[in-house]
């Protein structure tokens, strides 16, 4: 019986080359496809400009702006545009760490965290957003312009401003405990309890 790896010419170990030269897989989300016209001597030229956000799902995000004459081709450049601008953003079990405004021109977006099974409430462009970075859990509301460009802009250097604990802590130059005040409680408990034994004591 003949080997179908080697009938095909690709077996397991072909298939898991070719998953690795593509790369890890990313969220792509289509926010916003706009049709310009430029109008010249002969008469109107028209041409497409796309917005696309692009996420692993786990806290990386970025978004793209595409032009082209061609819909395919405005995405696909506004896809490697969102890839190469791609930032790290701090989540703490699906959620943002804390409370955040986001601002860019006439457009804001309030980012709060949410309780687990909450959900994404926000609306398109900032969902887009909020699901290609990995955010299970956050509301959302865009206070301002809705333009889409200004909204996914404007949500994206809300994320930038997010700090994790850690980051906190080494800016300040002190541990993570102490940011939390989980050293200084501990030290009062433990005075407090060596004053009652030795009340007991006298």
């Amino acid at each position: 019986m003949a080997n179908p790896r080697r009938e095909g010419g690709r077996g397991q170990r072909g298939n898991r080359r070719e998953r690795e030269k593509e790369g890890p897989e990313y969220i792509e989300t289509t926010v916003h496809v706009n049709r310009v016209a430029k109008v010249v001597k002969g008469g109107r030229r028209f041409s497409f400009n796309a917005l696309v956000t692009c996420g692993d799902g786990l806290g990386r995000v970025g978004i793209g702006l595409g032009k082209a004459k061609e819909i395919t081709e405005a995405i696909r450049k506004a896809s490697e545009t969102a890839k190469r601008s791609m930032v790290r953003i701090p989540l703490v079990g699906g959620t943002i760490p804390f409370s955040v405004l986001g601002k860019y021109g006439a457009g804001k977006v309030i980012l709060k965290p949410a309780s687990p099974g909450t959900g994404v409430i926000a609306g398109g462009p900032v969902r887009a957003v909020m699901e290609s970075a990995g955010i299970r859990d956050i509301l959302a509301k865009s206070v301002g312009s809705n333009n889409p460009h200004n909204m996914v802009k404007a949500a994206m250097e809300g994320l930038k401003s997010l700090e994790s604990a850690k980051d906190v802590a080494r800016r300040r130059g002190i541990s993570i405990n102490q940011l939390f005040g989980i050293e200084g409680n501990a030290k009062k408990d433990k005075d407090n309890s060596d004053k009652e034994s030795d009340r007991v004591e006298a």
